[in-house]
């Protein structure tokens, strides 16, 4: 890339734990520049852009880099670059082709009525009191219960399978470095309940999705470490992204209390709110792609190997493309909150699902909610959302 290119355009710090990819420097160097210079490479801030690159065939998927921008060598690392979102090419078509099975329409169907059963349960617990702390008491539960039902386990499972995203989760920070043991101990564990599953569904074979993951073939199977490595990823991408989203959700919707209030009075809007929530507050905050050549793009001359990262929520509410605001009620352009291309999230059905039966039912009995208190925040970069997120409303009754 030119170096007087470069230095024309606006430098960001995703790396500083107190960036934010909201920010009013994010958005000044939007309007400067379609992209940015990052000490990782690229960030790219604009809709049209990033609907390009997220598909161009000189870059693949970059976050397979992460751990060694870094500097992480442990379990966890290893897991990331083997799995199906940063493997490329006829080892990706492979897995991901066996995996959608365990992902099919009528799986998710199916679980439906449970994610109602559980929302309805949490829901139970602290309405009648008018506040709770939301992560603690909804998202987190709910998000490890849902796992708990995907793969087939009782619920008493879901506090532990919490802790291990949790910790897990750490390490899709810009603080990794840092927390490194603690996510390797954590997904150390993820594997043995992996292994103890398996085991189970080997002996007593059941209709549901680790037994679909098993089963998984067309002219050959999953090996036995692809197996758990799948496992893995969908029950650290289940509960930490949706825990995530969800705390985002109501975060956003106390900004923004006429658009609860009428999604409480019209609960059809909650697919629609769903997205509008990927929209504007995305848990991912970028998806990463890494040049395989030398290439030109927009006049700036890419190299091989160069990052890019795509700034999924900027590129989601360019002023080009995107009216201001929040509106459940808007067609809007597709967003980019479940990543895009052959790397789109694989378990995005099960993830729509759950969240839409979780915001119908939350804004259906929860009026007015609001702050009770400071929330806590991973860092606005990265993988983000709420630690704690108290919650004070008019309950009902």
């Amino acid at each position: 890339m030119q170096d007087d290119t470069l230095a024309k355009v606006p430098f960001l710090d995703p790396a500083d734990p107190s960036f934010s990819v909201r920010s009013q420097a994010v958005r000044a160097a939007r309007e400067e520049s379609w992209y940015a210079r990052t000490p990782y490479g690229l960030a790219v801030l604009r809709y049209a852009p990033m609907k390009e690159l997220i598909l161009h065939p000189a870059l693949r998927q970059g976050s397979h880099r992460w751990p060694d921008h870094c500097g992480a060598t442990g379990l966890w690392a290893q897991w990331w670059k083997r799995i199906v979102l940063n493997v490329e090419g006829a080892d990706h078509a492979r897995l991901r082709r066996l995996a959608m099975p365990a992902f099919s329409p009528r799986l998710v169907s199916g679980l439906i009525p449970e994610f109602q059963r559980l929302c309805d349960a949490l829901i139970a617990g602290f309405e009648r009191h008018g506040r709770c702390e939301f992560m603690a008491d909804f998202a987190e539960p709910y998000a490890a219960r849902v796992i708990c039902a995907l793969v087939g386990v009782e619920a008493a499972q879901a506090r532990a399978l919490t802790d291990q995203a949790v910790r897990m989760g750490l390490a899709l920070s810009v603080t990794y470095a840092r927390d490194e043991a603690i996510a390797d101990a954590a997904i150390a564990e993820m594997f043995a309940f992996s292994h103890q599953v398996v085991a189970d569904r080997r002996a007593a074979p059941k209709d549901d999705f680790i037994t679909a993951l098993i089963g998984a073939s067309t002219d050959e199977r999953l090996s036995e470490q692809e197996l758990h490595d799948m496992i893995v990823l969908s029950i650290f991408g289940g509960i930490d992204t949706t825990r995530n989203q969800l705390g985002l959700a109501m975060a956003q919707f106390m900004d923004h209390p006429d658009q609860w209030r009428l999604l409480g009075e019209t609960p059809d809007l909650a697919r629609a709110a769903v997205e509008e929530v990927m929209r504007t507050r995305p848990t991912v905050t970028w998806v990463t792609r890494e040049a395989v050549e030398d290439f030109t793009y927009r006049g700036l001359e890419i190299a091989q190997g160069t990052t890019i990262h795509l700034f999924s929520e900027s590129a989601a509410t360019d002023p080009e493309h995107f009216a201001p605001g929040f509106d459940i009620t808007a067609r809007h352009k597709p967003h980019f909150g479940f990543g895009g291309g052959r790397h789109h999230c694989i378990g995005s059905p099960i993830a729509r699902g759950d969240m839409t039966e979780a915001l119908k039912m939350l804004a259906g009995r929860l009026r007015n909610p609001r702050p009770d208190g400071p929330a806590e925040w991973l860092p606005e970069s990265g993988n983000t959302g709420p630690l704690r997120l108290p919650v004070r409303f008019d309950p009902l009754r």
